[in-house]
């Protein structure tokens, strides 16, 4: 599977052990940076790996901050991306079964390494249930809410 992965300086160490294990996975990472624990600002990162899955160049994104928080909801202003800020597999697994998550949002500094690759895991390998929740997920994309 493709992964747009992105991260800033709080997450750089996480994003790239995460990186490595989902590549012996056999999945292809595209990595949209941040390159270096050199402080940078994270609405960047979490747009250009969310771009990518929204235009579907990746099939998923996984992005990582200090928190999760604030990539993932820069990752949310990408239309048609769904990220979920999750730090266990359970959410991980719902955000893929009922909200046909397409990103993942996880905190360097909340989570661990074992957890962050149990997570990751969870996620690209559950599917979209459909069904009741194909509805909701519609109306995410089509802002049903707003009208």
């Amino acid at each position: 599977m493709k992964i747009a992965m992105g991260a800033d300086h709080a997450g750089y160490r996480r994003k790239e052990a995460l990186k490595e294990y989902l590549q012996d996975l056999g999945h292809e990472i595209t990595d949209v940076g941040t390159d270096s624990t050199d402080r940078v600002d994270y609405p960047a990162f979490g747009k250009k790996a969310a771009e990518l899955v929204a235009e579907g160049s990746c099939e998923k994104g996984i992005v990582i901050c200090g928190s999760g928080i604030g990539i993932g909801i820069a990752a949310n202003k990408v239309r048609g991306v769904r990220c979920a800020m999750v730090s266990e597999p359970y959410s991980a697994k719902l955000a893929r079964r009922h909200n046909d998550a397409n990103m993942i949002a996880m905190g360097a500094r909340t989570i661990g390494g074992d957890m962050t690759r149990e997570i990751a895991r969870a996620f690209l390998e559950e599917e979209f249930e459909g069904g009741r929740h194909s509805a909701r997920v519609e109306q995410l994309e089509d802002g049903a809410w707003e009208k």
